[in-house]
Order: C-alpha cells, then sequence, then structure tokens
C-alpha cells in the first residue's frame, strides 16, 4: 500500500525582512540630497506600510528606493497592494501600501482550477488561507509546484510542509 505525499501553497510575507528594508530606505533618504529638509516617513503597522512624502514626486521616489530595498532582500513586489495617494497633514501626501498574507478565495479559485486542469492525480484542497495538495506521487506533486511556479498569478507562492 503506497502513502500518499502532501504539501501545503502558503503566501506569507516576511515582516522581519520588510523591516530590514524599510530601515535601509529611511538610511538612504536620510542621506541623499534630494531629501534634504523632506518630510518623508515609512511606518510599518501591521500589514500594512504607510508612506508619507512631501509631495506626489518625492513619495515616488521613495517607494522606488523601498522596491530596489525589497528586491535586494528576496521580498516580493506581488504582495504590495497599492492603495490611493492622499492628502495628509501639513501639505504632505500618504499612500498605503498593504502587505498581502495569505491566499484570497478568488486566488484560491484559480489554484484549484490550474491543478484540476493539469489532469494529474493529485487533490486540492482549501484549508483557510492555504491549500493542501495531495497526492500518490512525489512526481506529480513536483510537477504541480512547477505549474504554479509559471502561472501568472497576482502573488508570490511559497511551498511548505512536503511530506
Amino acid at each position: 500500500m503506497s502513502s500518499e505525499s502532501s504539501f501545503d501553497i502558503v503566501s506569507k510575507f516576511d515582516l522581519n525582512e520588510m523591516n530590514n528594508a524599510i530601515t535601509q530606505a529611511e538610511k538612504e533618504i536620510e542621506t541623499r540630497f534630494d531629501f534634504k529638509g523632506s518630510k518623508s516617513s515609512l511606518k510599518l503597522d501591521k500589514d500594512a506600510l504607510v508612506i508619507i512624502s512631501d509631495d506626489e514626486f518625492k513619495l515616488n521616489a521613495v517607494i522606488d528606493i523601498l522596491q530596489s530595498k525589497m528586491v535586494k532582500r528576496g521580498l516580493t513586489l506581488k504582495n504590495v497592494e497599492y492603495g490611493k495617494i492622499e492628502p495628509a497633514s501639513l501639505g504632505t501626501v500618504r499612500q498605503k501600501l498593504t502587505l498581502k498574507q495569505g491566499i484570497d478565495q478568488d486566488n484560491a479559485k484559480k489554484i484549484n482550477v490550474l491543478i484540476r486542469d493539469s489532469k494529474l492525480k493529485v487533490k486540492s484542497q482549501i484549508q483557510g488561507d492555504q491549500i493542501r495538495v495531495t497526492g500518490k506521487s512525489k512526481n506529480d506533486l513536483q510537477a504541480i509546484m512547477q505549474l504554479l511556479r509559471k502561472a501568472e498569478l497576482s502573488l508570490d507562492l511559497q511551498f511548505t510542509n512536503a511530506k
């Protein structure tokens, strides 16, 4: 009798690495000539980052700096959702960036359809904000991982708890 193998599909954002990227971005902003006297700031609050700057131009420059630090730290830009730019106090502007954690229902359904359409002998089951994939063949499970890595999804996936 062969036993079933499985793995979980998750979408997690490493907040420790994000904190490091924010710290590096703040250091660069402090030393850059074009930000001298600027009111730019980055504040992480749970799963959201609020960026404040003098104007839209500087706000976009802060985001560019942050994105370059994120990429250097191996953080995906796919899991960042950009809110509207809105006026803030003292003539500044603010933008909220939501850091997406977990797989939302729409993406979970898309992933399940991709798995089902692959015709491989595996089962997938949505479990909260992650998906468990089970099958008898480890090759089939690895083929599913490859398929999902190539899929055009709006979030970054990781594969955990392989058994």
